[in-house]
C-alpha cells in the first residue's frame, strides 16, 4: 500500500496487517521507501564456497506487465557508469555478507533521482539469465553446476577483472492475452506462432 500522507500511515499500517494474517496466518510486514516510476535493475552474481563473489553486471528490467517482467536489457541503457559500479559493488558485498554461493540475482529500484532501494535477491537462475550469458560469454548455468560440485571461481577461470561487456542484448518474453477480451490471460493449444523476421 502506497501512502504519501504521514497521516495516513496508522490505517495503511493497520489495513496491510490485516491483508497478511488473513492471506498469510500472520500480520507481519515491512514498510519500505516508495521509489516512484523507478527503473528495475537487477545485477547478476556468481560466488563459490570459498568466499569468492563476482558480479556479471545488470540488467533492465524496467518494462513489465502486471509484475512480470517482459523486456530485458543489457547492459541497462543510459545507466551513469558511476552508478552502475556502485549498483554492482553492493550487490557483490550483500552476496558476500550472507555467504551466498552460486548463481543468483540482487535486484534494486532505481529512482529518477539516482537514488536506489535494494528490494530483493533471487537466489537462483533466471530465465533472463541468457541476456547476462550474451553480453559477457559466461556460461552461468556450467558456472553454476560447477560451483555446486566444489569448484572455486579461479577453478572455473572467473575473475572480476576478466568478466566484461562485450556486446548487447535483449530478450522479450511472450504473454498469452487476449486482447479481444480486455487483455485477459488466456489458455489453450498455440495454434498458430510466427517468428519476429526481417533484416536483423
Amino acid at each position: 500500500r502506497r501512502v504519501d500522507a504521514p497521516a495516513d500511515r496508522r490505517g495503511a499500517l493497520a489495513a496491510a496487517m490485516r491483508e497478511a494474517e488473513s492471506a498469510f496466518g500472520d500480520p507481519t510486514v515491512f514498510i519500505e521507501e516508495a521509489v516512484i516510476r523507478p527503473r528495475h535493475i537487477e545485477v547478476q552474481i556468481l560466488a563459490d564456497a570459498v568466499g569468492n563473489v563476482v558480479h556479471l553486471f545488470e540488467r533492465d528490467c524496467s518494462v513489465q506487465r502486471r509484475h512480470q517482467k517482459v523486456v530485458e536489457v543489457a547492459p541497462a541503457p543510459n545507466l551513469d557508469p558511476a552508478l552502475r559500479d556502485q549498483m554492482c559493488a553492493d550487490a557483490v558485498a550483500f552476496a558476500r555478507e550472507i555467504g551466498y554461493v552460486n548463481a543468483g540475482t540482487v535486484e534494486f529500484l532505481l529512482a529518477e533521482n539516482g537514488r536506489y532501494v535494494f528490494i530483493e535477491m533471487n537466489p537462483r537462475i533466471q530465465v533472463e539469465h541468457t541476456v547476462t550469458e550474451e553480453v559477457t560469454g559466461v556460461d552461468l548455468v556450467l558456472s553454476q553446476l560447477r560451483i555446486a560440485g566444489g569448484e572455486s571461481l579461479a577453478d572455473l577461470g572467473i575473475s572480476q577483472a576478466g568478466i566484461t561487456v562485450q556486446r548487447s542484448a535483449i530478450q522479450c518474453r511472450l504473454t498469452t492475452e487476449d486482447p479481444a477480451d480486455g487483455f485477459r490471460p488466456s489458455t489453450g493449444t498455440i495454434a498458430v506462432y510466427r517468428s519476429p523476421g526481417g533484416p536483423g
